[in-house]
């Protein structure tokens, strides 16, 4: 059994003790995507009986934080399945990611308080991003500013708070662990809402341009629409959060590469990652490079 399947072992071993028949048939139709966060922790920390422990607590609440996601977007699919809220109804899958919070924290509680209150303080931080997510989507944001900061919550902190707290449970260095799980956290969510714009449907698991129809402007967006003149900027506006017609939306993926919004926000992907490598540089942590440049080269 390898190291991530002993993660999801114990994730399901955790909700096998909550005693919900029902919690653990909904939670088998999930699949365990990437895996990012326990990549990194055992990055840092090493595989052991405490780290597989933190890696399955953060996993259960990255879990936890889609399925309420999902229900705030009225997303049918996730990694290309039907979503738990699709397959078992909103009230289910928001009671289910209940479940996994509540699960996860308990667990914490058998680690030291700095780690318990590290990862636990990235929740509140993290449920902050969400509801800021939902507000500027109800108008097309054009300030990096709210955009940077929503998915620093949203987004980085969880990532943070695992590559900080794995530290802490081997007493490493703690500070430059946290930057760097920052800097992956922002890097990662600018290559996920790229990807939304330049890859397919069938790559993504999702309809392309789904962000934008669903009145999310990320960073690509607000980039493109400095660029544009007075008409364009109106005609971009005009698409914003709604369905898109194929030629509309191939429009919007022309001006992209036209105006270089694609290029400038990689090259922001690309300098948080270099930022980041740079501050774990004398920590001899090669793995923590290689899953930082595979994050930014990813196609999915």
């Amino acid at each position: 059994m390898s190291v991530l399947e002993r993660i999801e072992a114990r994730v399901k071993e955790w909700l096998l003790e909550v005693g919900s028949k029902e919690a653990l048939q909904m939670s088998q139709s999930l699949s365990s995507g990437k895996m990012l966060r326990s990549k990194l922790i055992l990055a840092i920390a090493g595989e052991s009986e405490e780290s597989l422990s933190l890696c399955a607590a953060v996993e259960l609440i990255q879990s936890a934080s889609l399925l309420h996601d999902d229900v705030i977007d009225d997303a049918f699919t996730r990694r290309g399945k039907p979503s738990i809220n699709a397959a078992f109804g909103n009230k289910n899958a928001i009671m289910l990611g209940d479940i996994f919070y509540s699960k996860a924290f308990f667990e914490l509680t058998r680690f030291s308080p700095l780690i318990a209150r590290t990862v636990s303080h990235a929740v509140v931080r993290l449920s902050r991003g969400e509801l800021a997510d939902v507000t500027l989507a109800q108008t097309f944001n054009l300030e990096e500013h709210l955009y940077m900061q929503m998915i620093e919550d949203k987004t980085a902190s969880l990532i943070e708070a695992a590559a900080q707290a794995a530290a802490l449970l081997v007493s490493r260095d703690s500070e430059a662990f946290r930057i760097y799980g920052k800097n992956l956290g922002l890097a990662f969510q600018i290559i996920d809402d790229l990807l939304d714009i330049t890859q397919d449907s069938t790559t993504l698991g999702k309809p392309a341009l789904n962000d934008f129809c669903e009145g999310k402007s990320t960073l690509p967006y607000i980039y493109l629409h400095r660029a544009l003149d007075s008409a364009d900027k109106a005609r971009l506006e005009a698409s914003f959060a709604r369905t898109l017609a194929p030629e509309e939306a191939t429009w919007i993926k022309e001006k992209m590469h036209e105006h270089g919004a694609i290029a400038q926000s990689y090259a922001l992907a690309r300098s948080l990652g270099l930022e980041a490598i740079e501050q774990i540089r004398s920590q001899k942590c090669e793995k923590l490079e290689v899953i930082m440049r595979e994050m930014i080269e990813r196609e999915f």
